[in-house]
């Protein structure tokens, strides 16, 4: 009976496996898109002492998370730059936590666990998360942390120092990934209060104290990256104590919506104004009261409910936008942000079709339940076919949303690397900055495109615009002085303003031999004594 009961599975594992990279297919060849080559092992670190470094040297990534780019180091070595392999990775990954969800599932006695497992495996919202080479970190830290909260359940019911120092090793593996994985101690305490209706201190709470410590400050490291160094300060991540309030039950509403309803998921989703005073605004905050209200009402004849949905909204918590993350800047939601908060989602919906069967023929829902999972296999299937490259995932994403002034400026750049596609490059630079007028980059990037169609002149002022905007970027300074200074050479009359402009420029970039050349040449110029007319 039990070598019957591990056939079916590990047949169910296969299957499940198969079905994610039968899904995920059109993503699996893919090239890279949006952040990714910032997050690959570059030349730098991929020798042995690289490999020292991205443990020793915080900042030498894009960011500490030093599990995730050891996994990247690693990577690198066994396929080198081939991205096949790194999302062959991710795919994996993802199969592998899908099939940990049906063993957890099943440890904690939830009805349909692989069900549940299948769901999440194949649900649409999760393929940024793995068609996004990017999010290794998501499906990495997954793979650890439900690890984690398998030894620990195991402690829980054996009490033995080996399970919990397993699972606390397992859980800094995880939080080495991605730090999001900072609320499994809270998770695991509304598991044990869902399981006995209580938590005791001494059995749940305080064994998982230093797991509370390590997981809090890591969050608060990250928050202190996210906002010093990465970048999440200014007028666009300044919100009011109201607007935050406002905010999170909007976030929580969006990622619900999306997980029972996902046919308009988008890369980049139109970033909400927050305005206390529309009263639009407050029924947010009302719908999620109402959901509370009577999950509340039900615990007292089953608290799995109230416990599912305790955990998606604590594991989302980092990103209800009480914390300021760097993605706000673009929008306040994001599919990847609810990659590990779908897990009791799917799991309660496969405890959900299980009931159901216990009230209607078991064919009936037998084949309503291969409807769904093949409905989100085909809308995973053609939510993955958007990551085939960046210029597919930015005008699918502009499609959708025609406002993300983040898309216009990064497909104009792909663009603008092609002789055919200047002139649209410029279209996109020019749409990025009617919606965002502020940007930089987008400045710069537009002059750039203007002044290698022969538009110099018009190029300037937009040049003058990225150094007002960004004075302290010295990199994007240099570059735009020194672009001024060569279109200043072209003039008669600009001998004067080209040194100016190449002396700031190499003011930014010291030793740079084409700057000090560009000056020389200038100052060369300058000095020639004007010819009688």
């Amino acid at each position: 009976m039990e070598k019957a009961a591990e056939r079916r599975e590990t047949a169910l594992a296969l299957l499940l496996m198969a079905a994610v990279f039968a899904a995920y297919a059109p993503a699996l060849g893919g090239g890279l898109v949006w952040d990714d080559s910032a997050h690959l092992t570059v030349g730098a670190l991929q020798g042995w002492d690289g490999l020292l470094r991205i443990w020793t040297e915080p900042g030498v990534t894009q960011q500490y998370y030093p599990v995730l780019h050891s996994a990247f180091w690693l990577e690198h070595r066994l396929w080198g730059d081939s991205v096949i392999g790194y999302h062959l990775m991710n795919a994996g990954l993802h199969a592998i936590a899908a099939v940990l969800i049906a063993v957890l599932g099943q440890r904690l006695e939830v009805r349909g666990a692989w069900i549940g497992a299948f769901v999440f495996a194949l649900h649409p919202v999760n393929v940024e998360s793995v068609a996004w080479i990017s999010e290794q970190k998501n499906t990495l830290s997954l793979v650890f942390a439900l690890l984690a909260a398998l030894a620990w359940l195991r402690f829980d019911a054996e009490r033995t120092r080996r399970d919990w120092l397993t699972g606390f090793a397992l859980f800094l593996l995880a939080l080495g990934s991605k730090t999001v994985v900072a609320t499994l101690p809270c998770v695991l305490l509304v598991i044990a209060w869902w399981k006995r209706g209580r938590i005791a201190w001494r059995r749940d709470a305080a064994p998982l104290l230093p797991w509370l410590a390590v997981g809090i400050a890591a969050g608060l490291a990250t928050a202190w990256v996210e906002r010093h160094v990465i970048g999440a300060e200014g007028a666009e991540f300044t919100l009011a104590p109201m607007q935050r309030l406002l905010l999170a039950p909007r976030v929580l509403w969006h990622y619900l919506a999306t997980f029972a309803w996902p046919t308009q998921l988008v890369f980049t989703y139109p970033r909400w104004t927050i305005d206390p005073r529309d009263w639009g605004a407050y029924v947010y905050p009302a719908l999620v009261g109402m959901i509370t209200a009577a999950l509340w009402t039900m615990r007292r004849r089953t608290r799995a409910p109230l416990a599912a949905f305790l955990i998606f909204a604590g594991v989302l918590f980092p990103v209800l936008g009480f914390l300021s993350v760097y993605p706000f800047r673009y929008s306040f939601v994001a599919d990847h942000f609810q990659y590990h908060a779908s897990i009791p989602l799917a799991l309660a919906v496969g405890a959900g079709i299980m009931a159901l069967r216990d009230r209607i023929a078991t064919s009936v829902v037998g084949g309503a339940t291969g409807a769904l999972l093949l409905a989100l296999s085909v809308l995973t299937w053609r939510q993955a076919a958007t990551y085939r490259d960046a210029e597919t995932l930015y005008r699918a994403t502009l499609a959708q949303n025609p406002a993300s002034w983040m898309a216009h400026h990064n497909l104009g750049r792909l663009l603008s690397r092609r002789p055919a596609g200047l002139d649209e490059s410029i279209e996109q630079f020019e749409a990025a900055i009617a919606l965002k007028p502020d940007h930089a980059r987008a400045h710069y990037s537009l002059g750039v495109a203007l002044q290698r169609a022969g538009r110099g002149a018009e190029a300037v002022p937009h040049f003058e615009a990225a150094i007002q905007l960004e004075p302290r970027n010295a990199p994007l300074v240099a570059n735009a002085e020194y672009l001024l200074g060569v279109e200043a050479m072209r003039r008669a009359d600009g001998a004067a303003d080209a040194v100016r402009h190449f002396g700031e420029a190499l003011k930014r970039k010291p030793g740079v031999a084409e700057i000090e050349q560009a000056l020389s040449a200038a100052q060369a110029r300058l000095a020639r004594p004007s010819q009688p007319r």
